[in-house]
């Protein structure tokens, strides 16, 4: 049976770093936005001068565990990275990339949605992690 979208349980993983920020349990990441499921706080190792990361608060492995119970979800953590963005004071969003990596190519194993902007300024040496329809990208561009 397909897991319900409103499903926020709280399942954590105390391997998981991801899952240590999003329930408050790691007091040196600063969290920039958070609801009842979801937080976004910036990136350790950013690509751009606006690079942040979305995660839900309920543990899901990656992309490839997502399937069409968790639409909603996905465009709830797009539009919240979106806010962010705003409230940085970015005002293009047609220069914004928003984009999961896929396994292997994650470094945590816990759903992230990279948040960058400006696109224009990705950092020249981490511009081949976000380029548009790689195979290091599950989703890119637009959400």
């Amino acid at each position: 049976m397909a897991e319900k979208d409103s499903d926020f349980s709280t399942e954590i993983v105390e391997t998981c770093i991801f899952c240590l920020i999003a329930n408050d349990q790691d007091k040196e990441t600063e969290v920039v936005k958070k609801n009842k499921e979801m937080v976004c706080f910036k990136d350790i190792d950013p690509a751009a001068p606006h690079h942040y990361l979305v995660v839900p608060i309920k543990h899901i492995d990656s992309c490839l565990s997502l399937h069409g119970g968790h639409v909603g979800l996905v465009k709830r953590m797009a539009e919240m990275g979106k806010a962010v963005l705003k409230e940085q004071g970015i005002t293009d969003m047609n220069d914004i990339r928003l984009g999961f990596h896929r396994p292997p190519y994650t470094s945590i194993d816990h759903l992230h949605l990279h948040v960058l902007a400006p696109t224009s300024q990705i950092y020249s040496y981490l511009q081949y992690k976000f380029l548009p329809q790689s195979y290091r990208k599950k989703v890119s561009g637009r959400v």
